[in-house]
């Protein structure tokens, strides 16, 4: 059992460096809120087809690490109760 809780600390804490590092580098949305208040129509297509792009992939990316992050903070906390 102490081997899984190293192992699952290790992922968790390289999974936290690399959601923290992915965070840094993605750009800044700045189309918001205030898009959806003015009602300003992007339909595109690069909005059409951003999943494809650099920034879309990071995304993605980012979206799985914060999941698996929140799974190994589950998983970590059953192991050490």
């Amino acid at each position: 059992m102490g081997v899984i809780k190293i192992i699952l600390l290790i992922v968790y804490v390289i999974v936290s460096i690399a959601l923290i590092v992915l965070t840094l580098v993605q750009s800044s949305d700045e189309s918001g809120a205030s898009s959806t208040i003015t009602g300003s129509s992007t339909n595109n297509f690069y909005n059409q087809n951003k999943g494809k792009t650099r920034e879309g992939k990071m995304k993605k990316m980012t979206i799985s690490l914060g999941v698996s992050f929140a799974v190994l903070a589950v998983l970590l906390s059953i192991f050490y109760i």
